[in-house]
């Protein structure tokens, strides 16, 4: 059962990229349908997507460590599947945008539900094995998103080339809507697969949680900007976190505004992305402010955190290397969402070939790729951490120390051929860091924290790399006159930063993880 378990979970992760993913092989087309530049596809990719998936992963992942986690898979993707074929019925950036934001609380509970779920069907010493699975489906639904998008939407234009098309869907839409198809049945086995014991995995049992549910709402109360405030006001909050809490929502409301007038300051036409009334904002002014309020939440999250939940708060917030872990795959996700978003789009550009032909090679290359890598350091990771301290993080720092200079070769090479060949060792090595970096990961929490451990990776993961990645390549696209090549090698500046903490990080593991217990018994945690 486990393995089936597994099977399952891994369709289900790999479905929710290929929802989320499709939108980026489709952008020409929609960029043309709908008369919107690539600084608003970024925002629809990343910040609209972006904001609700992360914070609507927070009380999901709450309710996926209290209730039954097989049930909450298959309501899930049974919700967001209904919103991506919407998207197939979208006629303007607005209600594409709603679609986008659907998808994105849909998908929420994927990876926190999914990981508790299997951390208990198999033991701790197969963890990077398991984490590994998840790196799988990312790849299967890169590469199923990429070639059947565009195979879909190719093969719809051909078909009703001479209109008559059903619902008069263009290609585009009709790709959204069998999209969605699958999901269906998966939310059908998820509700039959039976849910194992919270903790069987790692011999530490935890009690029933009684009131789940609840416990989901006020986390999502808790970090609502205005509903936070009566959150604090109930449980009494000290001065000092209302004084942190108002600063930080000044500064971050203060930064959101300067940064939207000086983004439209950099192209002559900024497309109005949103009419609110008398108020209009641009694509720019939508994405910061999304990303400012992305922003106040994890303030808001960790605060409510803190007043809640102290133990969990100690443990997840207050640990150095879980803080280091989280900085490190909130910086490379700006670098994956940014590369992965527009390599295709930028192979179809760039050189001679059918945009199908094109995107069904990339799309072979990034999933048999993306499961070879994670697969091989899944194994890899588990065989060094047995042998030595921190041995998952030296395969992580190999892995994002030498990928900068291979994605150099993959885009300035000057042929098709070049651009696949060096593809396939950059891609080789790049997946390799996920599996490392999960295991370590919830290694570092108890088996009831997981589902949060996992929400509050996705929120700053997504916050600073799908809300930054795919508009900052977007934006530098489009002020350079759309030289794609160069505005993705550019979010590469953050490279150095994430080399220094994986560096600290080598170090620092070890010593948090043998300290967990006592962590866990000076917050009152029972162990």
């Amino acid at each position: 059962m486990a393995w089936y378990g597994l099977f399952l979970v891994t369709m289900t992760v790999a479905m929710s990229l290929l929802d989320r993913q499709i939108l980026a092989i489709l952008a020409p087309r929609i960029k043309a349908d709908l008369n919107i530049g690539d600084a608003e596809m970024g925002v629809l990719y990343g910040a609209v997507f972006g904001l609700f998936y992360s914070v609507f992963s927070l009380p999901l992942g709450r309710l996926a460590d209290g209730w039954v986690r097989t049930r909450l898979l298959s309501l899930s993707i049974f919700g967001w599947s209904i919103m991506t074929g919407l998207a197939g019925f979208a006629n303007s950036f607005g209600m594409l945008a709603l679609s986008r934001l659907g998808v994105g609380i849909g998908e929420a509970s994927s990876q926190p539900a999914g990981m508790s779920l299997l951390s208990d069907y198999f033991p701790k010493k197969q963890r990077g094995m398991v984490t590994s699975a998840m790196a799988v489906a990312v790849a299967l639904g890169l590469g199923g998103a990429i070639g059947l998008g565009a195979l879909i939407a190719d093969w719809w234009e051909n078909a009703f080339a001479d209109g008559g098309a059903p619902l008069g869907l263009k290609g585009w839409q009709a790709a959204f809507v069998i999209a969605a198809s699958p999901g269906f049945l998966l939310s059908f086995l998820l509700l039959k697969l039976p849910e194992p014991l919270r903790g069987a995995g790692d011999g530490v049992f935890s009690k029933p949680d009684p009131a789940p549910f609840r416990a989901s709402l006020d986390t999502l109360v808790g970090i609502l900007p205005g509903f936070a405030w009566v959150e604090f006001a109930r449980r009494k909050a000290p001065v000092k976190i209302w004084i942190v809490n108002i600063i930080a929502a000044v500064v971050i409301a203060s930064l959101a505004v300067f940064l939207a007038h000086w983004t439209d300051s950099l192209r002559p036409d900024n497309p109005i992305a949103l009419r609110i009334g008398a108020l209009e904002l641009t694509g720019n002014a939508l994405q910061w402010t999304i990303s400012g309020a992305g922003a106040y939440i994890v303030i808001c999250w960790m605060q409510s955190l803190a007043l809640r939940d102290r133990p969990a708060f100690s443990i997840i917030v207050k640990q150095p290397a879980i803080a280091m872990i989280i900085a490190v795959a909130a910086l490379q996700s700006v670098i994956n969402y940014g590369v992965m978003s527009w390599s295709a789009v930028y192979a179809i550009q760039n050189f001679e070939g059918a945009q199908t032909t094109i995107a069904v090679q990339f799309s072979i290359l990034i999933t048999v790729l993306g499961i070879t890598g994670p697969l091989i350091a899944g194994l890899a990771s588990d065989w060094m951490n047995q042998r030595f301290k921190g041995g998952r993080i030296y395969l992580a720092l190999f892995a994002l120390g030498v990928s900068p200079f291979l994605a150099f070769a993959v885009f300035k090479a000057p042929t098709l051929g070049g651009f696949f060949s060096w593809f396939v060792v950059y891609s080789l090595v790049l997946t390799m860091w996920i599996p490392p970096i999960y295991a370590s990961m919830l290694d570092l929490v108890l088996p009831r924290m997981r589902g949060m451990i996992m929400s509050y990776y996705i929120l700053m993961m997504t916050i600073t790399g799908m809300g930054l990645g795919p508009y900052a390549v977007g934006m530098i696209s489009d002020v350079n006159e759309g030289n794609l090549g160069d505005a993705i090698l550019n979010v590469y500046w953050v490279a150095p930063a994430i080399i220094t903490l994986l560096v600290a990080l080598v170090w620092r593991l070890p010593k948090d993880e043998a300290m967990l217990a006592e962590r866990a018994r000076e917050a009152g945690e029972p162990v």
